[in-house]
């Protein structure tokens, strides 16, 4: 992850890898042979420390920021970290990567189907018909990682990207009352 954020995909490579993880080339090759092989590991391991850094977060919000604008806070901030940078990196790298495309397509999808479990988990109560939910937070995390590579050029210096979640939350508050968020456990 922190070759993909440091050096980009063109500049990481497997000997790079295996150096800053402290393992052999060897050891490294044993257990992935390819950087393609290597790269898909690293991603799933990725959106899975994501997803639970996101809903442990969550789990311990004040009982008042437990709700739709809570949970787009926390979303806010985990596309702008390192495993969310990395994986965008990627899927810019992909766009030109005949390789790398159909990991990143895949990738893409089951990132998509996390958020939708996860919200389905933590807003059961939204009462959101299933076409509407899944295309709110298609947007919603096409919106988000636009923002997070504006955010990575400028780090918001201008205030924009907050005034675009403001306006988004304001708008998730009226489509997703604050019933009963429940925690990622519960």
């Amino acid at each position: 992850m922190q070759c993909l954020v440091d050096l980009g995909w063109a500049g990481t490579s497997t000997t790079e890898v295996a150096r800053r993880a402290g393992v052999s080339r060897g050891a490294q090759q044993h257990h992935y042979p390819t950087k393609m092989e290597l790269v898909t590991a690293a991603m799933e391991h990725m959106l899975e420390r994501q997803r639970l850094a996101f809903e442990q977060a969550f789990a311990v919000l004040p009982a008042q920021r437990r709700n739709v604008e809570g949970a787009l806070d926390l979303f806010w901030n985990v596309v702008r970290q390192p495993p969310a940078l990395a994986l965008m990196e990627l899927a810019m790298a992909a766009r030109t990567d005949n390789e790398l495309r159909p990991v990143c397509i895949d990738l893409n999808q089951r990132v998509l189907e996390v958020i939708q479990d996860t919200f389905r988990r933590l807003f059961p109560d939204a009462a959101l018909p299933d076409e509407l939910e899944e295309t709110m937070l298609r947007s919603m995390f096409a919106l988000f990682v636009g923002l997070s590579l504006q955010n990575s050029l400028d780090g918001d210096e201008h205030g924009h990207q907050r005034a675009v979640i403001t306006q988004i939350k304001s708008i998730a508050a009226v489509l997703i009352p604050p019933a009963s968020p429940r925690s990622p456990g519960s």
